[in-house]
């Protein structure tokens, strides 16, 4: 299904969102390889628009698998030279999507390896995981670490994680493709659930990939 992906809309305002059987939305600070990792996991090179310039987008991007069936591109959060006025924004439409949107079967949240688990990282979290339904966080650029500093920074991230429920971790690079296979299993079997079904269920915390 995930091969499938078309761009369907861009949105600014949670009144403009489309109707929606169910989406898997991807959120990460500004960097953190989000488009690269929707890139990857679609196999379709420039579905989201990567850049080496921090904070682009800016909007709540739309891609569709199905009928009424999407993957969703949120704002990049952290870039520090976004005006506050931008970034109240941009927090106030992305906590008010993730708390709110009836039809979000899960969230997968990009982390830089070199530098997981930042206060942004943890509020959107803290934003999300109240609503019953998984997140499956990925470590990327996992290609720039050792094998060994690999496995520890796996290691800490879940130590950390362990009292959320529902939170599953792997490593991740879209460069070389760790982790690819595993992290399109996931999202696969979200959209198969559906969102009530993924609220009852959840992921777990056991899905981690080989350092090597």
């Amino acid at each position: 299904m995930l091969n499938r992906a078309t761009f369907h809309t861009s949105v600014a305002r949670l009144h403009d969102l489309p109707f929606s059987r169910a989406e898997i939305a991807f959120a990460g600070r500004s960097n953190a390889g989000k488009s690269s990792a929707l890139n990857l996991l679609t196999r379709i090179k420039r579905l989201a628009f990567t850049s080496k310039t921090p904070g682009r987008t800016q909007l709540i991007n739309f891609f569709e698998l199905a009928p009424d069936i999407f993957l969703v591109d949120l704002p990049g959060y952290g870039y520090a030279r976004v005006p506050p006025e931008v970034k109240a924004q941009w927090e106030g439409l992305l906590s008010r999507y993730l708390q709110e949107r009836e039809a979000l079967a899960g969230m997968v949240l990009i982390m830089d390896a070199r530098h997981p688990l930042t206060p942004l990282d943890r509020r959107m979290l803290d934003w999300f995981t109240p609503t019953g339904k998984p997140v499956h966080i990925l470590l990327s650029k996992a290609d720039k670490l050792s094998n060994s500093e690999r496995v520890l920074t796996l290691r800490r991230v879940k130590k950390e994680l362990e009292s959320l429920d529902g939170v599953s971790v792997q490593l991740f690079s879209s460069l070389s493709r760790l982790g690819a296979d595993a992290a399109a299993d996931v999202i696969e079997g979200w959209l198969q659930a559906g969102p009530d079904r993924g609220r009852v269920e959840g992921v777990g915390t056991e899905v981690a990939e080989s350092p090597q």
